[in-house]
């Protein structure tokens, strides 16, 4: 024997189907799919790389800032930065360009 679907059973598979087949594209595609939270990371990893490397310089310049201060002179990184600034040299010193 054999039974036939009817019409509304068949356009209620039909649009289940529908609703299955969007709902998979919304997961991998969507605006909170799978394939956008990959991006999201990669972005977070470039942007933490990007922080770390300019905390790194900010320490830097907080210690060069520390060491020409009042309370820690450093007379050579003193000297360094005066003769770099004035274009100064010693009277005993070449320079090789």
């Amino acid at each position: 024997m054999t039974q036939r679907l009817s019409i509304s059973a068949i356009v209620f598979f039909v649009l289940m189907a529908l609703l299955g087949v969007y709902f998979a594209y919304a997961a991998v595609q969507g605006p909170s799919g799978i394939l956008r939270r990959v991006q999201l990371e990669s972005e977070t990893r470039d942007l933490i790389r990007q922080r770390d490397s300019l905390q790194a310089e900010v320490d830097q310049m907080r210690n060069l800032t520390h060491r020409l201060s009042d309370e820690y002179l450093d007379i050579d990184l003193l000297d360094e930065r005066a003769r770099d600034v004035l274009g100064l040299v010693r009277a005993d010193e070449v320079i090789i360009r």
